[in-house]
């Protein structure tokens, strides 16, 4: 399991190769909001999302000498991206309805892609069998240690630029798919900051997280594609990651593809960053849902092709 030792390894390995993103504000937003509103802008990582971390982690630490993920498209250019920096070939499995932009990005990251179907393939059992056939190192999205441990430092600024900012207390909201982002900043905040209290944010049909945690056990979503929020639509949490959604987070937030949409819009229009649907749930839920006390809203990627942004600016 992660723990905040291993955290702060990640956080050494990361220094020097990972940005320290800004936690952006703006009066407009927090007007809307009726509350503070702090924006972690995460968008602004290197391959546009907080997925490099915990690739850059897992190549760093594991040393591989060649690696596989599976992806929707961020953690697939942080593979993508790692894997180059270290010198080693990356193997990419995606969903062939995975943003243009996205399979292009990871292409010219210099890793070779394999598509599959969305909603009839096993992308867990296409992808092991690559990397038996090919004895490459498998580098899962959420589901492994080390990329917990990398995406935990998002945790650890978040503490360090609310104590800057003078804030002791709030509720942090992260876009969560399969737990990996949303588990890591739990538990950096657990040891670091423990009255800031994280929620999982989902999009409206895959609330997976929400509903296992009212019901107290881990529950699967019915659909497996048909949102805007390709970034974070996955089945189901994952092994290491559904005990600590459970043990550490408050009750999850469930946002529209419209209240997405017009938060990307608000983003663009008062922070001046670019997010992609699944990346700005998590906004949408600080700026459309009720809430007291500051706020911090994981703006987790930015991702986005054209067409979906005219969408957004235009709704």
């Amino acid at each position: 399991m992660t723990d905040i030792a291993m955290i702060k390894a990640a956080a050494v390995r990361l220094k020097g190769h990972a940005r320290r993103t800004p936690l952006l504000t703006s009066p407009f937003l927090d007007e809307i909001a009726g509350r503070p509103v702090f924006v972690k802008a995460e968008c602004l990582q290197h391959t546009g999302s907080f997925k490099f971390r915990g690739a850059w982690n897992a190549v760093s630490a594991l040393q591989p000498k060649g690696v596989l993920a599976y992806s929707s498209g961020n953690h697939a250019q942080g593979v993508a991206l790692s894997a180059r920096r270290h010198g080693i070939p990356a193997v990419i499995v995606m969903p062939a309805d995975a943003p243009a932009i996205k399979i292009a990005n990871t292409r010219a990251l210099g890793a070779e892609v394999v598509t599959y179907d969305r909603a009839t393939a096993d992308r867990d059992a296409l992808g092991a069998q690559i990397a038996e056939e090919r004895g490459l190192t498998l580098i899962k999205p959420f589901d492994m240690a080390e990329v917990i441990a990398g995406q935990g430092t998002t945790g650890l600024e978040i503490a360090e630029q609310l104590a800057e900012a003078g804030v002791e207390a709030g509720a942090v909201y992260v876009p969560c798919g399969g737990g990996g982002l949303t588990s890591g900043i739990a538990l950096a905040l657990q040891a670091r900051a423990p009255h800031l209290r994280v929620h999982p944010v989902e999009p409206e049909g895959f609330d997976d997280v929400a509903r296992s945690q009212a019901a107290g056990e881990r529950l699967r979503n019915e659909r497996l594609a048909g949102s805007i929020c390709d970034a974070i639509i996955t089945p189901v949490t994952g092994d290491l990651t559904w005990p600590l959604l459970r043990d550490l987070c408050g009750p999850g937030l469930v946002v529209t593809e419209d209240e997405a949409l017009r938060a990307m819009a608000l983003a663009h229009d008062r922070l001046k960053i670019v997010l992609e649907p699944g990346g700005a749930v998590a906004l949408a839920a600080a700026l459309f849902r009720p809430g007291e006390g500051p706020v911090v809203a994981v703006a987790s990627g930015g991702n986005v092709d054209r067409a979906m942004m005219i969408r957004a600016l235009q709704a």
